[in-house]
């Protein structure tokens, strides 16, 4: 039975009014200033890129205004919905409405979204000043910024799917925006080839809905959940998985991430922060009283995200790109929300806090990596940085705001999210609390590892770079359009997990998500923080002994075989082929043989044998009355023998 962390979503939703019933121009303007600059062609060149700014900072004023109605608003009545339009007009008991649903969930991705996305705008501006491009540029922004608000403002999962599939073009034209390099455009074919077979579980668990419930509704299939069996409830929920693991990287759908990072930099800081990969965690928790309904498939998806969190961390340990270390740490960082989210009540309201800190630091280290490229001449290999934090102050002092969010240093936003998450693993019954909440600790003490690589790599230690010379490097801080953004950002990653801790985030999540309920750890919250707590500091600890304490050297060294193993992305993309592109090829190898040797050698047999049967039949018409006297008479002779032989019979 479905408890009564979801009672809320089933209950009947008002009707939106004032802000919340102005909702979809936060969809509508973004939208029309894409089209905008796509029409308006090189005359928006001067222009277009203020365009692309003022209609997402215009999303974010209404999405503002809305929450700030919600706010005001009874924790009861804060979920309200508005219809567009009926798509499909009744038939029966079935009928799809295209329309909006503002609640506590919702509206925080649009305050993330819209946010983030405003300045990663305005950071571009800077960041791509010189691209021929650059008003093609902005208006795939303001596409993927306006899919990203269809999909968590839909009252359905049509509606949500509608978005999930304006996301996943957003992201391949921003992911091969440069596709005159072979490699960028085959980054993009990736990534959209992998979101589709994900998107084929979308479809199949909407199918399942319609045939279950009659409907596609969140309200419907929440209600009607209580009534179908737990195999119903677990293919519904385990098709959903699927379609998040292939927007927000989880296994076995993670391949792409990585190479994603061929778009521009603010690209890698939308995909990875506010849009896209945060998409697959909105329809956990959305989809939350399916997996209260099934454990089975919510043991599933925490299981996913425990093998996500470590597979990207033990990635993330090995990699000398830059921009690679960052995205393997979003797939470990969402395997932290996935897991959370398949802990059941009392985790989607933890996955949710800790992917809106997440959103700000992540999306200002990007930034941060932005910045060190564009004053290193495009560089993204930690070998041939060091000592950078002299000369990039600004930018130095931005990252560090993010890498010590991250690593979850006390009192600064992942302390309050991650370790949150932490505790919530050491959670239940048995064994699995002591395997979930021991793994949770372990990457914990990765995570400050690697990213401490990263930090010192980069911007500590010894300059690995030469001022003079053909290939002499002047690092310098960004442009102001560049610096504010990170720096506005770097301020979200000090403070706003002690913000959201402290005001009652998850009590405004509750008219969504419903009441969180209370449930101790398997060892007191203090000594779970103290162990964790250890565990980065002896990461951090490991760091400086190998990168700081000894020089990091300019090549780097072969590495054990997990080294190289992860340096290669622990051979996913070699298994991905071995088990999947090489048989389908095969398979449509064997196809294409069957088609032309069967069915074309048919078709063409009967080509080529037509005109000899006309021959044969032409040579029976020789005009002469005795001939045809002599077939008809053959003919009524069989007619006889076939009546007096079934006769017989």
């Amino acid at each position: 039975m479905v408890h009564d962390f979801f009672a809320l979503s089933t209950a009947s939703a008002g009707e939106a009014t004032g802000a919340a019933n102005m909702i979809w121009l936060t969809v509508a303007l973004p939208l029309l200033s894409f089209a905008i600059l796509l029409l308006a062609g090189k005359a928006a060149d001067k222009w277009g890129h203020w365009l692309a700014i003022a209609a997402s900072a215009a999303s974010f004023v209404i999405g503002a205004a809305a929450t700030v109605q919600l706010l005001g608003m009874d924790a009861g009545s804060r979920v309200v919905e508005s219809t567009l339009y009926t798509w499909i007009p009744g038939v029966g008991d079935f009928a799809v409405d295209f329309g909006t649903r503002v609640d506590p969930l919702s509206m925080t991705f649009v305050m993330l979204v819209t946010f983030v996305g405003t300045l990663i705008h305005i950071y571009s501006v800077s960041y791509m000043e010189h691209d021929p491009a650059r008003r093609r540029f902005f208006a795939y922004l303001n596409l993927f910024v306006a899919a990203m608000l269809l999909l968590v403002l839909g009252n359905s999962y049509v509606v949500l799917f509608f978005g999930w599939e304006g996301v996943g073009v957003a992201s391949y034209l921003l992911i091969s925006f440069w596709n005159q390099v072979p490699e960028y455009a085959t980054a993009g074919k990736k990534a959209f080839i992998m979101n589709r077979v994900g998107d084929l579980g979308m479809l199949i668990a909407m199918m399942a809905m319609v045939a279950s419930f009659g409907s596609v509704k969140y309200t419907d299939v929440s209600a009607g959940i209580a009534n179908v069996s737990e195999g119903t409830a677990a293919f519904i929920g385990i098709f959903l998985l699927l379609a998040a693991c292939g927007k927000s990287a989880q296994f076995p759908l993670q391949a792409w991430l990585g190479d994603a990072m061929a778009g521009p930099t603010p690209v890698s800081a939308l995909i990875h922060a506010a849009t896209m990969v945060t998409a697959g965690v909105y329809l956990m928790v959305r989809s939350g009283a399916v997996y209260e309904a099934s454990p089975t498939a919510a043991l599933i998806v925490a299981l996913i995200g425990l093998i996500t969190l470590v597979f990207g961390a033990i990635v993330g340990a090995a990699k000398d790109d830059m921009k690679k270390i960052l995205a393997a740490s979003t797939m470990s960082q969402i395997g932290y929300m996935m897991l959370a989210a398949g802990l059941g009540p009392i985790g989607a309201g933890f996955a949710i806090f800790h992917l809106v800190t997440h959103g700000f630091f992540k999306a200002n280290m990007f930034l941060g990596a932005g910045a060190v490229m564009h004053a290193m001449s495009d560089q993204v290999n930690i070998r041939g940085f060091g000592g950078l934090a002299k000369h990039m102050k600004i930018t130095f002092y931005t990252f560090l705001a993010g890498y010590l969010a991250i690593i979850g240093f006390p009192l600064l936003s992942g302390f309050f999210s991650k370790d949150k998450i932490i505790e919530i693993a050491f959670t239940g019954d048995g064994v699995q609390p002591w395997i979930f909440g021991g793994i949770t600790v372990l990457v914990a003490g990765l995570t400050a590892f690697y990213m401490s690589r990263l930090f010192f790599g980069v911007f500590l230690g010894k300059e690995r770079w030469s001022s003079e010379g053909p290939n002499a490097q002047h690092p310098h801080d960004p442009s102001p359009l560049m610096w504010v953004p990170m720096a506005v950002l770097a301020l979200g990653s000090l403070g706003l997990g002690a913000f959201l801790n402290y005001t009652g985030f998850l009590t405004w999540l509750e008219p969504a998500i419903g009441h969180v309920p209370h449930e101790d750890p398997v060892m007191p919250i203090p000594v779970i923080t103290g162990i964790t707590l250890v565990s980065v500091a002896v990461g951090v600890g490991i760091a400086w002994k190998m990168y700081l304490a000894n020089p990091m050297p300019a090549a780097a060294p072969v590495g054990s075989g997990l080294t190289r193993a992860a340096r290669n992305d622990l051979y996913q993309d070699a298994i991905n082929e071995g088990l999947f592109m090489k048989p389908g090829m095969a398979l449509v190898a064997g196809t294409d043989a069957v088609d032309r040797t069967v069915v074309d050698g048919a078709v063409e047999g009967v080509g080529k044998g037509g005109p000899g049967l006309g021959h044969a039949i032409g040579k029976l018409q020789t005009g002469y009355a005795r001939n045809y006297a002599s077939y008809i008479s053959i003919g009524l002779v069989i007619a006889l023998i076939a009546v007096v032989a079934s006769a017989a019979f």
